[in-house]
């Protein structure tokens, strides 16, 4: 049986984002309870919490955007730069326990300890541009990660596979001229949904061209077509590229319970997925694999498929 790395830490419920903000605290208990219920948090290894220091913040993010959040956090402002991304006094404090924890996660998959990874942490990230927050996001968790395991563990390749119902244009952002990582996003098309980028002629730049693929999917899109997607586009891509560690940007919303966005998923469908990006990290790293919560806002869709996922990491 592969070891298997979790974190669903209540810590992570003190970034408090006010009432009715579909990105609350509820939906880490809603994961806590499902994975409990299915018997699968003894079957995973904790990962143990910490937090992202400056200087591993700053391969990502610059320093006046963190100054920032943290000065806004310490007044006690309701958000940071857009009114989607609440913020409470602790919120700095937990995004870095939150991608500190992403990279605890990511040091024991590279090294050995761990086999794969799913790291229940909010703030989500793949929305945090390096200079500014959009979309409930703070620090980009995910982009962290793969700044980490380049200049850390001297990866050369990293896959990001991100299957949010929302495009991660940070993640995108930040790597569109980097060709030694590859971002493959699969969301809701922006001409509906937020944030409105990730058309399918958003390639790369410069050394980066070939290295981005977006795959906007029509309101209504479901299981066939993102099956399809994953066949034609996004495994050909990976097994291509040959990644040496794959990560995940692991939303959850494109379940067709969620209240966001137009997409009709199955729960089932976040497993197949799942087994389909287990087995290109077999075929191209040693397994090694890391996935990181983005969005899910619909409470008993999220626990559901998030159960699956794990479920599916364990096999």
């Amino acid at each position: 049986m592969p070891r298997i790395g979790l974190t669903i830490h209540t810590a992570f419920e003190r970034h408090l984002t006010g009432p009715g903000h579909p990105e609350r605290p509820r939906r880490l208990v809603a994961i806590r309870d499902a994975l409990s219920k299915a018997g699968l948090i003894e079957r995973c290894t904790a990962i143990p919490l910490r937090r992202a220091t400056d200087a591993e913040v700053e391969r990502v993010h610059t320093r006046a955007y963190v100054e920032r959040v943290i000065r806004a956090c310490q007044r006690g402002d309701p958000y940071i730069d857009v009114a989607d991304s609440a913020i409470c006094p602790e919120s700095f404090e937990i995004a870095t326990l939150a991608a500190g924890t992403v990279l605890e996660a990511v040091d024991q998959v590279l090294t050995g300890q761990l086999d794969r990874a799913f790291c229940g942490i909010r703030p989500p990230g793949h929305h945090a541009e390096r200079h500014r927050s959009m979309g409930f996001c703070l620090l980009s968790n995910v982009a962290l990660a793969a700044e980490h395991a380049r200049t850390v563990h001297r990866v050369e390749r990293v896959g990001i596979l991100d299957w949010d119902v929302h495009h991660g244009n940070a993640t995108q952002h930040i790597f569109e001229a980097d060709p030694g990582v590859l971002f493959i996003s699969l969301h809701g098309h922006p001409y509906y949904v937020y944030p409105g980028t990730g058309f399918e002629d958003e390639t790369g730049k410069g050394a980066g061209i070939g290295f981005t693929l977006n795959i906007p999917m029509l309101p209504g899109a479901g299981d066939r077509e993102y099956r399809a997607a994953f066949e034609q586009q996004v495994i050909p891509k990976l097994d291509q590229f040959a990644p040496q560690l794959l990560l995940i940007s692991a939303g959850f919303d494109a379940h067709r319970a969620d209240p966001l966005a137009p997409i009709g998923l199955d729960t089932e469908s976040f497993a197949w997925m799942t087994r389909a990006a287990v087995e290109i990290a077999d075929r191209h790293c040693g397994g090694k694999l890391v996935s990181v919560l983005e969005g899910g806002y619909d409470l008993e869709a999220l626990g559901a498929s998030v159960a699956v996922h794990v479920n599916a990491l364990l096999e």
